[in-house]
């Protein structure tokens, strides 16, 4: 990865995660849930691209595979699944996409990897923080498969897009997501 996220989480997070765990393995398993459909959209939005479909479905299997095992945890600690709650940080970062067709393709591709990016950041806090046992191993397992994500969308933006207009673009959209980050109150949530 040739860009790194310019707002870090604080420990207060990490905190605020720890003090209430079942709310955020809620949210975990909801992330999780998303994120694979967010990834079988991608193949339904553009199936001529075939590098796209391959990646996204690759992708879309491993998310389920980890929603399946954030619902097992929930289940081992009495807890059940609710109602999707709207995520404020990805609402927030959806008012950046253009609406030109390509324009909206590179910014859905970059705003993809700088969310997976803030999710491995977090993940790797959680299991930084969690005590010697299951859940730390889980997230230590989570923490390396978001790693091995981290190039995935610049890698297919690549294919279709000039180096100079996703460096340009990835830029502006890192500042946004600094943002965002900054303006959010801490919640027992991934973002």
């Amino acid at each position: 990865m040739n860009y790194s996220l310019r707002f870090h989480t604080s420990n207060d997070w990490t905190e605020t995660v720890l003090n209430n765990f079942d709310a955020f393995l809620l949210d975990h398993a909801t992330c999780e849930k998303k994120a694979s459909g967010m990834a079988m959209s991608m193949v339904s939005h553009y199936p001529d691209r075939s590098e796209i479909v391959s990646q996204m479905i690759d992708l879309a299997i491993e998310e389920l595979h980890h929603y399946r095992e954030v619902v097992k945890l929930m289940r081992e600690r009495g807890l059940i699944l609710g109602a999707d709650l709207k995520d404020p940080y990805v609402n927030a970062f959806r008012k950046s996409f253009r609406s030109e067709a390509q324009e909206y393709l590179l910014d859905r591709l970059l705003i993809g990897s700088i969310i997976e990016a803030r999710g491995h950041e977090r993940f790797g806090l959680i299991a930084e923080a969690l005590p010697e046992g299951k859940l730390k191993e889980f997230y230590q397992a989570i923490t390396l498969s978001e790693g091995r994500h981290l190039d995935l969308f610049v890698n297919l933006a690549a294919l279709y897009f000039p180096q100079q207009a996703i460096d340009h673009r990835l830029d502006q959209l890192l500042d946004v997501e600094a943002d965002i980050i900054k303006s959010l109150p801490f919640r027992a949530a991934l973002h």
